[in-house]
């Protein structure tokens, strides 16, 4: 198997990324609404809380049908997928869950690794009653879902992986560059101090965070062929964040996965063309499976 890349100049890039986080200003969004990609506010229903693994985890449920999960990207919660879920409900139960310390949900003093993450979405699917359930994680979501698919396939039944990667090189590093990028931590660090419970710990939330994405995911390449369930990894062509020859490579060490890299986007599609990933996620999660 090929040396990782050394991880010094990832460690070095997610530095200067939490520099601008911690100098975000804490700007709070008028009426408690989330803006959408074209600016309007979007209402904030009424969730509910599961007590998993010494934390107080947000989840909401929307639809019925078979389970589908929704897991957010890293620093973000349920709102940036409000494109999604109306849509997803009519075919699925979406359950779509704020990851601990994010959004609404609270954290304690263990380090937040990916591995924790999914184990607070195992205890709830416990919680529900739920023994399998398909998956739609955007780039940190969509690691919790490669993290389950390695740990825990017995309870998915498939999963749609949009911006995630496998282990730290898969970064881009002019990703702080990314105008896009950093007016999206800019929103989170706004968001943080607006939906969550103890909007006091941002520095702590942001430490945490930065040191998993300078040391995490570790999958390696046997680890990704042994994976069993059936993953779409998903994309977009102009990843501010993701270099897409990682995006490929990771498909084609998953042998069970399936590849759309979609035009004229790149990290933030659900958002910037939600009726083509919706159109796209509906279209693999209705298929018939493989035989």
């Amino acid at each position: 198997m090929p040396r990782p890349r050394s991880l010094a100049p990832t460690f070095l890039l997610w530095l200067g990324l939490i520099a601008l986080l911690a100098a975000a200003p804490p700007v709070v969004a008028e009426g408690g609404a989330t803006p959408t990609a074209a600016g309007t506010p979007v209402a904030m229903p009424e969730g509910r809380y599961a007590e998993v693994n010494g934390i107080r985890l947000y989840y909401e449920e929307h639809g019925t049908g078979e389970p589908l999960l929704l897991l957010h990207g890293g620093l973000g919660s349920v709102d940036y997928l409000r494109n999604q879920i109306p849509v997803l409900a009519q075919e699925f139960r979406v359950i779509a869950i704020d990851s601990r310390g994010h959004g609404r949900s609270t954290f304690d003093e263990q380090p937040i690794t990916y591995a924790l993450m999914a184990s607070d979405v195992l205890a709830l699917m416990d919680q529900l009653k739920i023994e399998r359930a398909s998956l739609l994680g955007w780039s940190d979501g969509g690691i919790i879902g490669l993290e389950l698919a390695i740990t825990h396939p017995e309870r998915l039944d498939r999963v749609v992986a949009y911006g995630a990667n496998y282990d730290p090189s898969g970064l881009r590093s002019d990703v702080g560059e990314s105008d896009r990028f950093n007016a999206y931590i800019a929103q989170a660090a706004a968001d943080y101090q607006r939906l969550s419970p103890a909007p006091e710990r941002w520095d702590a939330f942001l430490e945490n965070i930065g040191e998993m994405w300078a040391t995490e995911p570790t999958y390696s390449e046997d680890q990704l062929r042994r994976i069993t369930t059936p993953i779409l990894v998903l994309d977009g062509e102009e990843e501010e964040a993701i270099d897409i020859a990682h995006t490929r490579l990771m498909a084609s060490l998953i042998p069970s996965s399936e590849l759309i890299l979609m035009p004229g986007t790149g990290h933030f599609a659900m958002l910037d063309q939600p009726a083509e990933f919706n159109q796209i996620v509906l279209a693999y999660l209705t298929s018939e499976p493989a035989r």
